[in-house]
């Protein structure tokens, strides 16, 4: 059974981090029972670490009063998220004990979905009228420091309070007290988001532009909330966990895997392994179609793992390399052609250095007495050679232009998993490879 840690681990003097990492080895009941014996203060932090195993968990516990200055000074992005995990129930009991200002905006957070900026914003930012200078925007920042997330920059805005302008907080503190706020303005219209728009678009804005925060804007222009670096990372984090379970043929479990109950692996992985199986099924339909070319040259059976991994490694190549330049913007659905002109070439040229490796194969165990394939082992030679060239192409063609598809469908471009295109390629490779033995070996072995 899992022990509490111990008090020097929990005191005043240990990075928040390090006490996370400990409670994270925890089971549930020793480590909430440890986290009620920090104070207010660290125990927010503690709640505000993303890695939090327990978090949900903890949240529950703070029914007592002592305990309701952490709900409401925990950042509401943080708790919107939170209480997502949460059931609709202890939902309601949590945000029952909120001020009315506070659950609102935290239920008007958890309205958005989880993909998009209004779903990772943060409604605690620093705004400020454009009539003001820079000795009450720098008054202003010291009063109500404690109640925002972050301070990387003020937005400043008009009467209408529409958003005009952004100052960083580094050229508001270097300017003369006195000077008027617009004295501060370059002139350039501020970047912004509007709250539906797809977090990583988002990212790539922040990325582009090197901000620490974008601001995230209603239909009138009016600020409703800021995306900070740290909640891209994050999210960023969460797609890429998502996408490399897609792309190894499962679906995302949301979870720590020893969090994940029996039946959930079993949907999220079952699925994906039958479709595979339906797949792999025509592999075997294929199979006994050439069933009297097998009979006839039991040698060519021998090269059919060889031929089939190697158009699935070329395949979930040009597949990796689409789904990076799709995800990071380095290429468009519109690219298509494009990219197809490159990969033919490609796949050409690779399949041709394997087919060269596997001619070279046969005929150095052939002459150095190792395996015989028999009187016609040069034409064996290039049949695999041959039916290497068209597998690889083949591959590299049906693996870049996967993703496409997908993301013309609607479908996410990492649902192109590596044993998807794997078993796409294993179905007409054979066809491929079948066709090229009866086009070189007819009248010979066949």
């Amino acid at each position: 059974m899992s022990k509490p840690p111990s008090t020097d681990l929990l005191g005043p003097q240990i990075p928040i981090a390090d006490i996370v990492l400990a409670l994270n080895q925890l089971e549930r009941r020793p480590a909430l029972a440890a986290a009620q014996e920090l104070d207010n203060e660290r125990l927010q932090a503690l709640l505000e670490t993303p890695e939090l195993r327990w978090a949900s968990a903890i949240l529950m516990e703070l029914t007592r009063p002592e305990r309701l200055p952490v709900l409401e000074t925990l950042a509401e992005d943080r708790m919107a998220d939170l209480l997502q995990d949460l059931d609709h129930e202890d939902q309601e009991q949590i945000l029952g004990r909120l001020s009315q200002a506070t659950r609102t905006s935290i239920m008007r957070l958890m309205h958005y979905p989880a993909d998009t900026a209004g779903g990772i914003m943060t409604t605690e930012f620093l705004q400020v009228p454009m009539s003001w200078n820079v000795a009450q925007t720098l008054q202003h920042i010291r009063e109500v420091e404690s109640t925002r997330e972050t301070v990387y920059a003020i937005y400043v805005v008009n009467e209408q309070q529409q958003l005009e302008f952004v100052v960083p907080l580094r050229k508001l503190v270097c300017a003369d007290p006195q000077a008027a706020l617009t004295e501060l303005w370059s002139g350039d219209s501020p970047i912004a988001v509007q709250a539906l728009t797809d977090k990583e678009a988002v990212a790539q804005l922040i990325r582009r532009h090197d901000f620490l925060a974008i601001p995230v804007v209603d239909e009138a222009n009016a600020i409703i909330g800021i995306v900070t670096v740290d909640d891209v990372i994050d999210a960023l984090m969460d797609e890429a966990a998502e996408d490399m379970n897609r792309f190894g043929g499962a679906e995302h479990i949301g979870k720590p895997y020893l969090q994940a109950g029996f039946s959930t692996m079993i949907r999220k992985r079952g699925g994906w392994l039958a479709i595979l199986f339906l797949g792999e099924m025509l592999t075997a339909s294929a199979m006994q179609y050439y069933e009297i070319q097998l009979e006839k040259a039991v040698v060519l059976a021998m090269f059919i793992p060889l031929i089939m991994s190697s158009g699935g490694n070329s395949g979930s190549q040009a597949t990796s390399l689409l789904i990076r330049g799709l995800a990071l913007g380095e290429v468009r659905v519109g690219d298509w052609w494009r990219v197809l002109l490159r990969e033919l070439p490609v796949g050409l040229v690779l399949g041709t250095m394997l087919g060269a490796i596997g001619f070279v194969r046969i005929e150095v165990w052939q002459h150095l007495g190792l395996y015989d394939y028999g009187e016609h082992s040069l034409l064996i030679a290039f049949t695999i050679w041959l039916a290497l060239v068209g597998i690889v192409t083949f591959g590299s063609c049906i693996g870049s232009m996967l993703p496409f598809i997908l993301q013309r469908v609607g479908f996410d471009p990492a649902s192109a998993s590596a044993p998807l295109v794997a078993t796409l390629v294993d179905v007409l490779g054979l066809v491929i490879y079948f066709s090229v033995a009866a086009m070189l070996l007819t009248g010979t072995l066949l």
